[in-house]
């Protein structure tokens, strides 16, 4: 287990699922370098809250968990949030042997999403406006399903780096979607319910929980980097 054994936490949302069809474990976001706590009550961990509620909502859904990470940096080069999410795909893999994982992650939390999923049970990941750079691997990601969405008015990570990781991991093969998101900025307050929403869809239709989204569905398919700038609409619900 990772130090300070105060931290990490596996929280369950919603209903308790004995036996469920899927797992989703939902990472916030933080700092590129702080040895603080990852609190609760701190607003990366908050903002994932209602994403984590969406999910859990579905008839027959998936089981819901969010982690607190211990340490609300990054902290390179020890790559904190990756650690203990590698450390939380463990505990659930004991916990629900055999069932899929989807991985859902806000700024820092979406490159530890990304990060993270080599794990064998992790199917889907989905990184929303992600901090990302040119050190970030893609070939964790063969096999797995990976819609990006960033912003197109951000102010804390780049929509160009995320642009080009996807690019890299489309021509390695991954299947792989990006959404521009107009109008909307980094902490997803602006076409909350958009954010929302193409989040629920992606992954319970890449989970198998519901139908695959058609918009999804067409972006993941485009040849090339066709499928990497589709926009998101405000008839996403």
């Amino acid at each position: 287990m990772p130090e300070n054994s105060a931290l990490p936490h596996l929280e369950p949302v919603g209903r308790d699922r004995a036996a469920p069809p899927a797992v989703v474990l939902v990472l916030h976001g933080g700092r590129a370098h702080s040895r603080e706590s990852g609190e609760r009550k701190r607003l990366p961990y908050r903002r994932m809250v209602p994403f984590a509620r969406a999910l859990d909502a579905a008839a027959a859904g998936p089981a819901v968990f969010m982690l607190r990470y211990r340490f609300r940096g990054w902290n390179a080069p020890a790559k904190d949030p990756l650690r203990d999410a590698q450390w939380a795909l463990a505990e659930l893999a004991e916990r629900f042997p055999g069932v899929p994982v989807a991985l859902v992650g806000h700024s820092m939390g979406g490159r530890a999403a990304l990060g993270a999923a080599a794990a064998s049970d992790v199917v889907a990941v989905c990184a929303l406006a992600p901090w990302l750079d040119d050190s970030d691997p893609v070939v964790q990601l063969d096999g797995r399903t990976v819609l990006i969405a960033h912003g197109d008015r951000e102010r804390y990570t780049d929509p160009a780096r995320s642009y080009d990781y996807a690019l890299r991991a489309k021509e390695r093969g991954v299947r792989i979607c990006r959404f521009d998101v107009p109008g909307a900025g980094h902490f997803m307050v602006v076409r909350s319910r958009d954010w929302h929403a193409l989040t629920r869809r992606f992954v319970l239709g890449v989970l198998g929980i519901e139908p695959e989204d058609p918009v999804i569905a067409n972006a993941l398919r485009q040849p090339s980097s066709g499928g990497l700038r589709a926009v998101l609409t405000g008839a996403h619900r």
